[in-house]
């Protein structure tokens, strides 16, 4: 299931549960209206009370990812989970937007309003 707050440019996405199929379609519609009607558009991924997804949603966001990859200017992923970090560092490949992990919800909200963080050590 999945929760979508869509302000201006920005789409915050929450996933609670299973991640579906129906779920991904509805955040695909969401961003292709935004991108029509905003350009490009930044996302909130919050994913800490996501339990799976299937391969099918991984199938299709690779699809999506790549089909829009000049369509994204921030997007900041709220995880813990390492796989999906690493997914995250995959799509870097096929996407010109810059893509943050965070563990904290208001550094996430303060970086995609604009705000520099400094990057990790190491």
């Amino acid at each position: 299931m999945i929760s979508l707050d869509i302000k201006n440019n920005q789409i915050a996405v929450s996933v609670m549960g299973q991640f579906t199929l129906d779920d991904y379609r509805e955040f695909e519609q969401a961003v292709c209206y935004g991108i029509q009607f905003q350009g490009k558009v930044d996302l909130l991924f919050d994913l800490r009370d996501m339990l799976s997804y299937s391969l099918d949603v991984a199938w299709e966001e690779l699809k999506f990812s790549r089909e829009h990859k000049n369509d994204f200017g921030r997007i900041a992923v709220l995880t813990d989970d390492q796989w999906m970090a690493w997914s995250m560092w995959l799509n870097r490949s096929f996407m010109s937007a810059e893509i943050r992990l965070f563990d904290d919800l208001e550094m996430a909200q303060a970086w995609l309003a604009g705000g520099d963080l400094p990057l990790p050590a190491g």
